[in-house]
């Protein structure tokens, strides 16, 4: 097999000729070949160091470039200087252990798709950060973990250091920001399988960490732009958004109905529950499930009755929640808020299931078998 290796710099003179010893010494009488893309956004020596270092090894390459677009922008530009179907990411600061590519290169040759090497699954660590660095990257992680449904059942979404299959990228379009693209091809990627490897991640020997509030900045903007371009996740928040109006237009409703017509409570929550779903459904249908609409008119027609059903049980709920709270004599305003929370949890699932189940050609990423993940136990 071909190896692929990209790796993005910034003033990193120190470490790119022990970084690349230690690759040569890692895959050294490996049944592979390797070569190594640097992509250098450096205002040092760095561009200098490096030519020698190509002119003394072949199989190292590299690319200056003038105007430091960013660590992402680097790795896919390293993904298209190399020709190789394997392909690899890795800093430059030795924290990734060039030691663990040779594991990295059999998982990908036994048919994986993408191979996350992993701070956070038993044989790993994260010793290499300090406790402000661990509270920053548990908060990263837990952002991107909660907001995007295909990184939920990864440990280390996070991470600077993976392998993947050129097959992977076919047809993504990548166009990330700041300094997580990982977290861009787990979003936009083609794969079926994902293995985790523990690794121990270590402190940087030489130059300078290059965190800061900027990238920060960058990393909750890339979350948003990868929430708005996977349709599943876009999906649920836009159905979110539709039910938090809603919201305000039932309790808002019952409000009226309890204290300017006087009515009791569970009529009340019937009434507003009604009014809700009319407003729902209208939003819904020409929003969130925009284009779902099913061509065949009749089939078209019973979207009407099946959300009516769906959103009648979600009433039930809320009104047995109502019902509840007065029996318990609480609230009846905090029943019905409770209620509508787990109701709206139904309901998506449900109208995403049967209502609007007929996907168009944007949602062509919910076709892909479902995303087994595994990972190593034991320390390689």
């Amino acid at each position: 097999m071909h190896l692929g290796i990209v790796i993005p710099t910034f003033n990193e003179r120190e470490n790119v000729q022990t970084i690349t010893a230690r690759i040569a010494d890692a895959l050294r009488g490996r049944d592979l070949t390797y070569e190594i893309w640097f992509i250098d956004d450096s205002r040092d020596d760095t561009p200098q160091v490096l030519e020698a270092l190509s002119a003394a090894h072949p199989e190292v390459h590299y690319v200056h470039r003038k105007d430091a677009r960013g660590l992402a922008t680097a790795v896919v530009e390293g993904f298209a200087r190399t020709s190789a179907e394997y392909l690899v990411v890795m800093d430059a600061d030795l924290q990734h252990p060039p030691e663990l590519l040779p594991v990295i290169a059999e998982r990908l040759a036994e048919g994986i798709d993408i191979v996350i090497p992993s701070r956070f699954v038993p044989g790993g660590s994260d010793g290499g950060l300090n406790t402000f660095r661990k509270l920053v990257s548990w908060t990263a992680r837990t952002m991107g973990r909660v907001a995007i449904r295909r990184l939920r059942h990864i440990s280390d979404c996070t991470g600077g250091y993976f392998g993947l299959r050129r097959s992977v990228l076919a047809g993504a379009d990548l166009s990330p920001i700041g300094w997580k693209i990982l977290m861009e091809i787990l979003v936009k990627g083609r794969y079926q399988t994902v293995h985790e490897v523990p690794y121990q991640f270590v402190d940087r020997d030489a130059g300078e960490s290059k965190m800061s509030l900027r990238e920060q900045w960058n990393y909750v903007r890339h979350i948003v732009r990868l929430v708005w371009s996977s349709p599943e996740d876009r999906r649920f928040y836009l159905f979110c958004f539709v039910g938090g109006l809603g919201m305000v237009v039932n309790l808002a409703v019952m409000s009226l109905m309890m204290y300017v017509f006087h009515l009791r409570e569970v009529p009340s929550s019937v009434i507003a529950s009604l009014v809700a779903m009319a407003h729902n459904f209208l939003w819904n249908d020409n929003m969130t499930w925009k284009g779902h609409a099913h061509p065949v008119k009749w089939r078209r027609a019973l979207q009407i009755p099946m959300f009516m059903l769906i959103s009648g049980v979600s009433l039930a709920i809320t009104a047995l929640f109502v019902k509840g709270f007065v029996w318990l004599h609480w609230s009846p305003l905090a029943g019905q808020l409770i209620g509508i929370i787990v109701a709206t949890l139904w309901s998506y699932t449900a109208n995403n299931r049967w209502t609007w189940k007929a996907p168009s050609d944007a949602d062509r990423i919910e076709l892909l078998p479902k995303i087994r993940v595994t990972h190593e136990d034991v320390k390689p």
